[in-house]
């Protein structure tokens, strides 16, 4: 399992931008994959990295089609080997769950 937090949002419109974020959260909505959405982020579970890079790949030709003209994208991964590490394993870790 691999967990990425993905952060997309366009630099060029403005400073409300929750109308394209929307449209990139659609995407990893109907990806069917587990996820988890906060304030600044989003963090996915997938099986792979093909499949992560896919959803960032989505998102950001959502971007495109919502005519950004410049689009910001962060993302960190976690892919553990030694053990098989999820949202909810890292969270019971800290006490969060």
């Amino acid at each position: 399992m691999i967990i990425g937090e993905l952060a997309i949002f366009p630099t060029s419109e403005g400073v409300s931008v929750s109308k394209y974020v929307k449209e990139a959260l659609k995407v990893i909505e109907s990806s069917g994959l587990h996820h988890e959405t906060g304030g600044m982020a989003t963090v996915i579970e997938a099986p792979d990295m093909e499949a992560l890079l896919k959803i960032v790949q989505e998102c950001h030709e959502a971007m495109v089609k919502t005519g950004a003209r410049r689009i910001h994208i962060d993302l960190r991964v976690d892919h553990r080997l030694d053990t098989e590490a999820t949202i909810e394993s890292k969270l019971k870790a800290l006490g969060k769950r």
